[in-house]
């Protein structure tokens, strides 16, 4: 079977595991520092201005938590993973929940607007950068869950708001070995803050904090990945390009000159998605519906966007590692049925 999905690790990553159980120091330590330094250098900041954590989960509940989320009004797309609604459950926070904006799997973020939130979490969809307007009534988590590396006007996405966010699950572009995420931000004070609240033991106060450390071994296997993000997203690029020149219907932003998308997912727009699934199923190739109806955050029919999108999508296999010869047999199977 061709799986959906699948971390790429490699000799690299074995050797720096080994490094570090040979270092005697598998807690946070030093590696940590330097995949937080490292995360800076990628996303433009000065060192200090990122914080590595234990998951992507536990970065947007300190991005809330450091903007003070409690009995706020978060907006947050109804079209998303139940990560969202449990970090604003987790922080306080009354959830409002919004519809796609037409056209795309992103957040409608003038509907947040007008809905008048306190916050709004805004993740880039499949590696699709949402798009944010540059004056708001509210403050912004972005979210980089699916979608590290990606550009609007030559700059990479991230910064667009008070605070961003990383994760670096196993399937997520790239991983700190199975779990992990991180929190960036211009703002020195809010990233302070958040690392505060990290370092939980020893402490000469009664603040209460959470043991969100990440460990040097998962840092250590970040550095490698994060070195080796461009060439990743260039093999996904690859992918994405082969199955769009097979005739493939693709939701993309690439048509915008000053927007470059990472293809965290290829995302087919089709008729029969059930159907199109259980063909690649009897090939050996797993594809998936990436969010279903039964996944919507909030009661489906309040929000027609991402209902469409739950009837009308297909996820197809799309990791660095997957074969070329598979990519040309999956649009094969795919164009043998007439709905697509």
């Amino acid at each position: 079977m061709v799986p959906h999905n699948l971390p790429t690790l490699g000799l690299a990553e074995k050797d720096a595991v080994l490094r570090v159980l040979g270092s005697g120091w598998v807690a946070q330590g030093p590696e940590v520092e330097a995949f937080e330094n490292e995360l800076c250098d990628f996303f433009g900041l000065p060192n200090g201005h990122a914080v590595a954590v234990s998951s992507g989960s536990a970065a947007l509940y300190l991005a809330l938590w450091v903007l003070d989320g409690k009995y706020k009004k978060i907006g947050l797309p109804a079209y998303a993973c139940a990560a969202l609604r449990n970090a604003v459950g987790m922080v306080g926070g009354q959830c409002v929940y919004l519809d796609c904006k037409k056209g795309t799997p992103n957040v409608d973020v003038e509907a947040a607007a007008r809905a008048e939130v306190d916050i709004l979490i805004a993740p880039s969809m499949y590696g699709i950068p949402v798009d944010l307007p540059e004056n708001r009534n509210f403050k912004l988590v972005e979210d980089l869950a699916q979608a590290i590396g990606a550009t609007v006007n030559g700059q990479r996405i991230g910064l667009r708001g008070e605070v961003g966010i990383c994760s670096f699950y196993a399937t997520k572009l790239m991983t700190t070995g199975g779990q992990g995420g991180a929190v960036i931000s211009r703002d020195k004070a809010l990233i302070d803050q958040v690392r505060d609240y990290r370092e939980f033991d020893s402490r000469d106060d009664t603040k209460l904090r959470f043991n969100f450390q990440m460990t040097d071994m998962q840092a250590a296997i970040g550095r490698v990945q994060l070195d080796r993000l461009p060439e990743f997203l260039m093999q996904r690029e690859k992918w994405f390009l082969m199955y769009l020149d097979a005739g493939l219907s693709l939701l993309d932003s690439s048509q915008l000159d000053n927007v470059k998308p990472v293809r965290f997912r290829i995302v087919m727009q089709c008729k029969e998605p059930p159907k199109v699934i259980d063909l690649l199923a009897s090939a050996g190739i797993r594809a998936i519906v990436p969010i279903e109806e039964r996944e919507l955050l909030d009661e489906s029919r309040l929000y027609p966007c991402a209902l469409d999108l739950t009837s009308t999508t297909v996820s197809l296999p799309a990791y660095p590692s997957l074969h070329a010869n598979d990519v040309v047999e999956i649009a094969r199977y795919v164009k043998e049925i007439s709905c697509c």
